[in-house]
């Protein structure tokens, strides 16, 4: 892994941090940009099938991102030789986001397929969380996981 690092280093760091500006920055602009003009459409059945595609291509656009992080991620680790409270905490903060990540992909889905059998109000039930507490809880972990790798990359 060193010499991976040694020889492609400044391609690893520049996929990992891209990948965490896609996945936290794609993740901001759904919550503060899409999803309040969202909800400026009246009919229902419109504003929660809209909700799920928007949603769906945004997680379909992270998901390869999130693996290209974790993968460069343990390159640096590995390369550089990283140790300490700091990069534990980055590693679990990162952990905790893939596994809400994946929940929230579960529940997106499973929207969506009430959502395409006309049962709009247990699509609804299945995605209500997204935007009011999983989705930011991913927001503040991932500004938090970047903060720890500024800090870490100054060491």
């Amino acid at each position: 892994m060193q010499e991976i690092f040694r020889n492609y280093g400044t391609i690893i760091i520049f996929l990992h941090i891209l990948s965490a500006v896609i996945w936290v920055g794609g993740m901001i602009a759904i919550r503060f940009a899409v999803h309040p003009s969202l909800q400026s459409i009246d009919e229902p059945k419109i504003r929660l099938g809209k909700t799920l595609q928007i949603v769906g291509r945004l997680f379909n656009i992270v998901m390869p991102f999130i693996i290209i992080s974790a993968l460069c991620g343990i390159i640096i680790l590995k390369g550089v030789g990283y140790s300490g409270v700091l990069i534990h905490l980055k590693e679990a903060i990162w952990t905790v986001m893939t596994l809400n990540f994946a929940y929230m992909y579960i529940k997106r889905a499973k929207a969506q397929k009430f959502f395409n059998n006309g049962d709009l109000a247990k699509a609804k039930e299945m995605v209500k969380l997204l935007p009011t507490i999983l989705l930011p809880i991913n927001i503040v972990l991932g500004l938090m996981a970047i903060l720890a790798g500024v800090v870490l990359r100054g060491l």
